[in-house]
């Protein structure tokens, strides 16, 4: 029996997107739907409530973070991740991979996972794509603690023991995350690297109630994305293949929708298909539209701790000077906890205040937009009208 089941209800005509339903063993998933990050067990300054309240559906957590802080071991002599953080929804766990990159070859350098292709042109530094805190060799990687420098190992083993500590229904292989400054070379090293590890991850997995998906990499190369896509599609190991498929490691943003569709035309239909840390408003509906049915970012609630509000119009920076004396809402008929009770006046003055309020009402309101603005692009998939609802909510989003 399958951990996880997956339906497709409606097809986006002429598209490969979909709304669908992933049935876990904590419950049903609505696709599309946006997973909300609680990296630490925690989704920052909020309460488990709170998140199930502004329509939250699952959480994804951090194998890496919480492996060093509070320890896998005490996750699941706590019951698993769910009831140590007091959730009872779906959730799930990735596998340490994007500390890869984010230790490595992005420590102490401004690049993010996505770039754009002005940025990769005027790149000079075509070395070090491992190095500073995480240092990747054939059978896994060794990382420094970021807390106190103390020295740390993850295998594709390793991170399977730790995932299936931590308890989540929905788990990835331990993949190579790798810079989008990365030249081709590299791309194609690190991802027939993470192809070994998915295997080695397969072989190693051995928890039934939960599923594992294989991750694609290939940066922003169409041969090595359909490569990947093909690789993992057609991985078996003693019977057992990956339950669903994540799409990770970097993009060109320009052409982002591309690579996602590459991949999508050659994953199986009848297996979910997460985008990895991508949550900016148009990205989700390209994300869609390609074929995607799960997405996860930090990007809502770290905008939302920094005082930058997303609305139908826009971001806001909510402690721009025209918003000092304004008693209106941030959002004109929004559904939230913030904008039903508060005016932006009073968010700014908490935010000017330092008042600990102020990052949580504005968490509480990025993430009610954007998981609700996921729920409505589903619901426009069902009514068969999704491309008029892009094409008005982008018409308008600037």
């Amino acid at each position: 029996m399958k951990p996880v089941k997956f339906t497709i209800d409606k097809k986006i005509s002429g598209g490969l997107g979909r709304a669908g339903t992933i049935i876990t063993p904590h419950g049903a998933l609505e696709t599309p739907v946006f997973i909300v990050v609680g990296t630490k067990g925690s989704v920052k300054s909020l309460t488990t409530e709170q998140v199930l309240g502004l329509g939250g559906q699952s959480v994804l957590a951090n194998t890496y973070h919480l492996y060093l802080e509070p320890g896998d071991e005490l996750v699941k002599n706590s019951g698993g991740l769910g009831k140590f953080m007091n959730w009872e929804g779906p959730t799930f766990t990735d596998s340490g991979g994007f500390q890869v990159f984010s230790l490595g070859a992005a420590m102490g350098k401004s690049v993010g996972k996505i770039a754009t292709g002005e940025e990769i042109a005027e790149y000079t530094d075509e070395g070090n794509f491992g190095g500073k805190l995480a240092q990747i060799d054939e059978e896994g990687v060794t990382f420094r603690s970021f807390m106190n420098g103390s020295e740390h190992r993850f295998t594709p083993e390793r991170s399977m023991e730790i995932q299936q500590n931590l308890g989540a229904d929905i788990i990835f292989a331990f993949d190579e995350c790798t810079s989008p400054m990365a030249p081709k070379e590299y791309q194609m090293q690190a991802m027939e690297r993470t192809h070994r590890w998915a295997k080695r991850c397969l072989e190693s997995h051995s928890k039934i109630d939960q599923a594992l998906f294989g991750v694609i990499q290939g940066g922003r190369f169409e041969d090595l994305r359909k490569e990947s896509a093909k690789v993992l599609a057609g991985l078996e190991v003693n019977g057992k293949t990956f339950d669903g498929f994540g799409i990770g490691g970097s993009f060109v943003k320009e052409d982002m929708a591309t690579a996602v569709r590459w991949v999508n035309e050659i994953l199986p239909e009848d297996k979910p298909r997460h985008l990895l840390g991508v949550g900016e408003p148009e990205d989700l509906f390209l994300g869609v539209e390609n074929g995607c049915d799960t997405f996860d970012c930090v990007a809502p609630t770290r905008q939302g701790r920094n005082g930058n509000f997303y609305t139908n119009e826009g971001r806001i920076i909510i402690q721009n000077s025209k918003f000092r004396e304004d008693l209106s809402p941030v959002e004109k008929d929004c559904g939230c906890y913030a904008c039903k009770n508060f005016s932006k006046a009073y968010i700014a003055h908490l935010f000017r205040a330092k008042e600990m309020l102020g990052p949580t009402l504005g968490s509480i309101h990025n993430l009610y937009f954007i998981v609700n603005l996921v729920k409505k692009i589903r619901q426009s998939i069902l009514d068969g009208n999704f491309p008029q609802f892009k094409e008005e909510f982008l018409g308008k989003y600037r």
